[in-house]
């Protein structure tokens, strides 16, 4: 029988092979941990970029330096205390700031005890930790104004 309805013997076409799994879905727990844990580091880091770049203000404030000391569990920075009187007699108004360089909080502590100082400050707004300042105020400088000794004439 050589009909059309005999069986012959002829291969069978093999089944297509089943696509392999993309990169996602195979690393789908590896990219769902590391996006969970990247992108909030990711985000902060870009933050803290921001602001510790953009000034928000800059000024200048005189009187004397009554504390600076380096502080911190993980991140240390020099955080200090300028005493600003208005006159004699008057109750100072303190103003809290931020050394991040070492060589400057080193150079001012040697000034402290011999009189006033101007500081010159920049502000950095929304900072995102504490790691890099207690305040926002940040000195980049300093002159020393007059000395201890000679007397302040009043404005």
């Amino acid at each position: 029988m050589t009909g059309p309805d005999s069986t012959s013997a002829a291969p069978a076409a093999p089944a297509p092979a089943a696509p392999s799994p993309g990169f996602a879905r195979r690393h789908w727990g590896k990219l769902t941990l590391l996006t969970l844990l990247g992108l909030p580091f990711l985000i902060v880091t870009i933050w803290a970029g921001v602001a510790l770049n953009y000034t928000y203000s800059s000024g200048v404030r005189t009187g004397y330096v009554q504390k600076l000391s380096k502080k911190g569990w993980l991140c240390k920075t020099w955080e200090g205390e300028l005493a600003m009187a208005t006159a004699p007699g008057v109750s100072p108004e303190i103003f809290t700031f931020t050394i991040r360089s070492d060589s400057l909080a080193l150079a001012m502590t040697e000034e402290m005890g011999e009189g006033r100082l101007a500081l010159t400050y920049d502000e950095h707004r929304g900072v995102p930790t504490s790691c890099f300042g207690d305040t926002p105020y940040y000195v980049t400088g300093y002159k020393k104004v007059g000395e201890a000794s000679e007397p302040t004439p009043l404005p």
